[in-house]
This record gives structure tokens, C-alpha cells and sequence, in this order.
């Protein structure tokens, strides 16, 4: 592996555990100003205080959120774009460059694909042109993939999961990102089917933080590598105590009740 992409993905993926926790704050370009992504300075702090590894974010994101004190943390400069305004949200295409997110003095860069839209084949070109970019500086790539289009009836069938993952890995990507099936066994095959990291996705906000951190542990006991979860963590009231119940479980090997304790305490 180049050097420099082996030092990047060590900002990404604890060096000790190989596993990851990252922080998607890329959704004010797809919805909009969301609750928790206002103040930039603030959440990145509580996301960084927490024990992230990394965030995810848009260009001119980064210059509303970089502080000057404080924790470090992993950088990643998404690439893809797509508004829910328009009549084909599914549709992403490349807003940014590698090149422009080395200035930036980003760790990787990721994109998205939506496998199964009418639009799914310049989103593969896009993805390959990045990867092969991405290769030429040691630019590690993070690979979003979902099943979204007329063909796919279920996104979270674990066979459509393992193919997004599959694509992912075999277009040159360094880490890949899908959703949970929602139990073990099924994704135990889909990270089983891929020779990188798979982070899961949080989805839809949930009920509790208790379905937050039980979905993680499944996730990490069928051999994920982390996660990579935007809403369920920064529109939290407490990020910042949620993000240490998350890398007790991750990094430390704490068991879910002993991340509702971390919760519990408010520490």
C-alpha cells in the first residue's frame, strides 16, 4: 500500500482496534440546515470531545468548522451531491476533487452511489475516475453505496447489501459504507463477501440510543469495522456522551449495557 494512503487510513481507523467511528455532517447539502449542524464550531467539538475518529464533509463546510483548539479529527471531503429539491434526488453527481480536498488537508475523500437509479451509470464512471485519482496521490476513498432505483424492492435484503458492498470494494474503494440488515447471520455474508472495512450506516433518527448502540454491537459481532452515522449521533441531545458510549463499544470492547452505563452517568 502507498505510504502515505497506510498513514491517512491510521487517522480514519484506530491503528490498535482496525475499527472506526465516523461522523457524516454532509446532509445540509441533500435536506438542508438540520437541527445540530448550525453551529458548526460547537458540534465538532462535541463530535471530536466524544471520540469520533472522523467527520464527513462538504468543501465549504470545512472553513465553518475548523477550530483552533481542541481534540484533532479524521477528515473526509464527500464529493457527491444531490438535493431533495430536485426530481431526481438519487441522482449524485461530483461537486468537488481530490486534488481539492488535499488542500483542505483532508485524510480520504468519499463518494455515493445509488445503485439501481436510471442515473447509476455516470455514477459508476464517476466513482472509477475518483478511485483512480485517489490512487495516484494515496488518497484513501470511502465508498457510500445504497440500492435505490425501480428494480430494488427491499434496500436492506441482504444479497442487494452484499452487492453495494461488493461494487464498493471491487471499483477501488479503501473503506465502504452500506446499511445493516438488520441481524447478524445476514451481515456476517456481506462483510464475509469484502476484503476492506464495512461501516454501517444509521439511517432514518431512531427511537432511542439503546437501538443506536444495540445495532452497533450486532453490527461489530458480524464483523464490521465501525460505523458511519450522521443523525442518530449529531441530533442527539447529549453527542458528545453518546459518542463515548459508541467508542466504548467499538474501541474498547465494552458490551451494550455497559454503554447504557456511560449514558446512564452522562460522563
Amino acid at each position: 500500500m502507498h505510504l502515505g494512503k497506510q498513514i491517512r487510513l491510521e487517522r480514519i481507523l484506530n491503528r490498535n482496534t482496525k475499527r472506526t467511528i465516523i461522523v457524516p455532517l454532509d446532509h445540509g447539502v441533500s435536506v438542508g440546515p438540520l437541527a445540530g449542524l448550525i453551529d458548526m464550531r460547537q458540534t465538532l467539538s462535541r463530535i471530536a470531545s466524544g471520540g469520533a475518529n472522523a467527520v464527513i464533509m462538504h468543501k465549504g463546510l470545512v472553513r465553518c468548522g475548523h477550530r483552533g483548539s481542541g481534540p484533532d479529527i479524521g477528515l473526509i471531503i464527500h464529493l457527491s451531491a444531490s438535493t431533495s429539491l430536485s426530481p431526481f434526488p438519487n441522482a449524485k453527481t461530483l461537486v468537488a476533487t481530490v486534488e481539492e480536498a488535499i488542500r483542505l488537508g483532508a485524510d480520504a475523500v468519499s463518494v455515493h452511489v445509488n445503485l439501481g437509479d436510471e442515473n447509476e451509470r455516470a455514477m459508476l464512471e464517476d466513482m472509477g475516475r475518483v478511485s483512480t485519482i485517489a490512487a495516484t496521490w494515496g488518497m484513501p476513498m470511502l465508498a457510500m453505496m445504497y440500492a435505490r432505483g425501480p428494480k430494488i424492492h427491499n434496500e436492506f435484503d441482504p444479497d442487494v447489501v452484499a452487492h453495494c458492498a461488493r461494487v464498493g470494494m471491487e471499483l477501488g474503494a479503501d473503506l465502504v459504507k452500506v446499511s445493516y440488515t438488520g441481524d447478524v447471520g445476514s451481515f456476517q455474508k456481506v462483510v464475509e463477501a469484502c476484503c476492506i472495512p464495512v461501516v454501517i450506516a444509521g439511517g432514518p433518527k431512531m427511537n432511542n440510543v439503546r437501538e443506536v448502540l444495540q445495532m452497533v454491537e450486532d453490527a461489530l459481532q458480524a464483523g464490521a469495522s465501525g460505523l458511519s452515522i450522521g443523525r442518530n449521533i449529531f441530533q442527539d441531545e447529549n453527542p458528545q456522551t453518546l459518542l463515548k458510549a459508541l467508542h466504548g463499544i467499538v474501541h474498547d470492547g465494552l458490551t451494550l449495557d455497559q454503554g447504557m452505563e456511560i449514558l446512564d452517568r452522562g460522563i
